[in-house]
């Protein structure tokens, strides 16, 4: 990995508590690594937790709070799972015009494990395949995307990814569109 391929790119993280800590921790040091800058961005103003598996984990600092953040100061989206998280922001209409924001901009966006429920309520999945947490499979469906069962599926600026285990082909993928989308620019 060139750790300049994403050198002045600024990728948003959108979470709220309850996020899959490693969903969130993984991809932010692979984009950091390729000279991205990563920020935390959530409807809570100060800090957010994360969960292992369910369980409470560690803090994390919000650097821009969402009623202050606009999707076009940054270059990329970037949404972990877990449950909660992904459930609490797919009812947060803030949330979800903020990620609207970047899917009508055509904006690369990578979405692993629960994180597809904000996509689907901003209308960011019809007509695209996809992967995700097996359970969204009909959400999916629903919602007019192709669901299918891969470690990681890119499909045009979109990079999707199952859950944990999956890490690091998302990784790949994620910096590897990220890297292409920033060369196009």
């Amino acid at each position: 990995m060139n750790k300049h391929q994403l050198e002045g790119m600024k990728v948003a993280i959108l979470v709220t508590d309850g996020f899959e800590q490693s969903e969130m921790t993984d991809p932010r040091k692979a984009l950091e690594a390729a000279g991205a800058e990563t920020k935390i961005v959530s409807p809570k103003n100060d800090r957010v937790r994360g969960s292992r598996h369910g369980d409470p984990a560690d803090t994390f600092t919000v650097d821009i709070p969402l009623a202050q953040a606009a999707a076009h100061e940054f270059d990329a989206l970037l949404l972990p799972g877990g449950v909660m998280s992904p459930d609490a922001l797919r009812i947060n209409e803030q949330a979800v015009v903020f990620v609207q924001d970047f899917v009508k901009a055509h904006k690369p966006i990578a979405a692993i494990c629960h994180g597809p429920w904000t996509l689907i309520e901003a209308k960011g999945v019809e007509a695209r395949t996809m992967t995700s947490w097996p359970s969204l499979r009909t959400d999916l469906k629903n919602a007019g995307a192709k669901w299918v069962d891969n470690d990681v599926v890119v499909d045009g600026n979109l990079v999707t990814s199952r859950g944990p285990k999956d890490l690091p082909a998302f990784d790949r993928e994620m910096v590897r569109l990220f890297a292409y989308a920033h060369a196009h620019a």
